[in-house]
């Protein structure tokens, strides 16, 4: 299971305060394969006869978002999804709209032209949201979905 990093200065510390609910929810998501909803982090957790309200998961998930601790993309309906962050930092994801699996992508060169536009325009602590969604192979109707080379087997 991951580690909850210190808060941001402009965090309150009573946000971070580990509560047997907080760790619960941390430990739910880490086991949780892939992105995952609130809802369904909330009824894992319910099906392993831990009791933590719905609104305690979304602000667990919140405040970890806001740490920095997980990766956030959105579904098709624009629900927001978790998954841990991965201990080597931030990423963006190419995500399957019917799915959703997912798939990490480099974006060195979006992280640098965000860095460069900040510092150009005298801008600090910028953030950003890139979203990365198409259809994968796997559901993917009609013969190239079979053969994705569009050769004959």
């Amino acid at each position: 299971m991951g580690v909850l990093r210190d808060a941001p200065a402009t965090q309150s510390p009573a946000l971070w305060r580990p509560t047997r609910q907080r760790m619960a929810v941390l430990s739910a998501l880490y086991e949780r394969a892939g992105f995952t909803s609130t809802q369904e982090l909330h009824e894992a957790l319910e099906a392993k006869g831990i009791t933590v309200g719905l609104t305690t998961v979304y602000r667990t998930l919140h405040a970890l978002n806001r740490s920095g601790q997980v990766d956030v993309v959105r579904d098709r309906t624009g629900e927001r999804l978790y998954r841990p962050r991965p201990a080597d930092g931030h990423r963006h994801y190419l995500v399957c709209r019917d799915c959703g699996s997912s798939t990490a992508v480099d974006a060195d060169p979006v992280e640098r032209w965000a860095d460069n536009l900040a510092e150009t325009r005298g801008f600090t602590e910028v953030e950003h949201t890139i979203e990365l969604t198409g259809v994968c192979d796997r559901c993917r109707v009609g013969p190239t979905a079979q053969n994705p080379a569009g050769q004959d087997a």
